[in-house]
């Protein structure tokens, strides 16, 4: 009872461990602000061979980027990312101050024009119009301001890549589905196949034996030792139960893998390069139509295998 205990607690913990599968296609948004200045994230997410990232942020915000490289390799292993800084400044009226150097300039050259001319007083408004009289006042920031706000969006990309991790694995989940549904159909072609009536001993016999037969017409003079090559390849190519039983072999190395979840999407590539060289295996050595049908239909079903897995990290 205690080993059982031991093994559902194993089994417990290994299901646990295993991660949902994820495509490597998705999208996703997040936005913040700190009444200062607002800014959004935009990440996108298609299929690469490793992990590529490209981080776009504006001018004066570079620190940014090795923080993003570094919360996107946290979460993802495989995929062409881009990630989107858009930054836009808040729409409060800026601050100001009056220049009074330059206002007591405009005033003394006016009273010296008005004594001149006799022209009426100044009026206040226009003065303030003038070019110089009215400052726009720069706040300096703080390099502890300018950090917390690197943190806030941080945090802010943070939200986006989760999102974008949620709408990764959604479409891994529909993937699988798909996925499941073409190795179903790959292991009950392979099946079709072992159950064909060119697969069986008795067929391949009278087979082979009619080829026997030809080579040794005595019209045809063939050496001894050829002859005893000839006979053993063409037992081996009358055979394809070994192809057959590595593909139903490797469709349950195929599942196995999506149970284990994760990212399998590689080794679920190389897995149809097994399938397909032995699909086409099967093709070159069938010399029955049916058998034949049924080879072609394999191909089919692998590449269409393959064009899915391709999406998966």
């Amino acid at each position: 009872m205690a080993e059982a205990g031991k093994t559902a607690i194993a089994e417990d913990g290994a299901q646990e461990a295993a991660r949902p599968l994820q495509s490597m296609t998705g999208f996703a948004r997040a936005e913040g602000g700190d009444g200062e200045v607002g800014w959004s994230w935009e990440v996108r997410s298609v299929n690469g061979r490793n992990l590529d990232l490209r981080v776009r942020t504006p001018h004066g915000h570079d620190a940014l980027e090795p923080r993003a490289r570094a919360l996107a390799a946290e979460r993802f292993g495989r995929g062409s990312l881009s990630l989107h800084l858009t930054i836009a400044q808040s729409a409060r009226a800026p601050e100001v101050r009056v220049n009074e150097d330059a206002l007591e300039r405009l005033l003394e050259i006016h009273r010296a024009l008005r004594d001149r001319h006799e022209s009426p007083p100044a009026r206040l408004e226009a003065l303030m119009a003038l070019p110089g009289v009215l400052e726009r006042v720069e706040v300096e920031e703080t390099e502890a301001a300018r950090e917390r706000r690197r943190g806030a969006i941080s945090d802010t990309l943070a939200a986006a890549l989760d999102g974008l991790a949620a709408a990764r694995r959604e479409e891994g989940a529909r993937l699988e589905t798909v996925v499941i549904r073409q190795l179903d159909e790959i292991d009950g072609l392979a099946r079709a196949a072992a159950a064909a009536a060119a697969v069986r001993p008795e067929r391949i016999r009278d087979r082979v034996r009619d080829q026997i037969a030809a080579l040794l017409d005595p019209s045809s003079a063939i050496a001894e030792d050829r002859l005893a090559q000839e006979v053993a390849y063409l037992a081996a190519r009358a055979d394809i139960r070994e192809e057959i039983d590595r593909l139903i072999g490797h469709v349950e190395s195929a599942r196995e893998l999506l149970r284990g979840g994760g990212p399998v999407g590689r080794r679920l590539d190389f897995l149809c390069q097994e399938f397909n060289r032995e699909a086409n295996t099967l093709c070159s050595k069938s010399d029955d139509m049916d058998l034949t049908r049924i080879g072609l239909d394999l191909k089919a079903a692998v590449e269409g295998l393959r064009e899915q897995v391709q999406n998966l990290e």
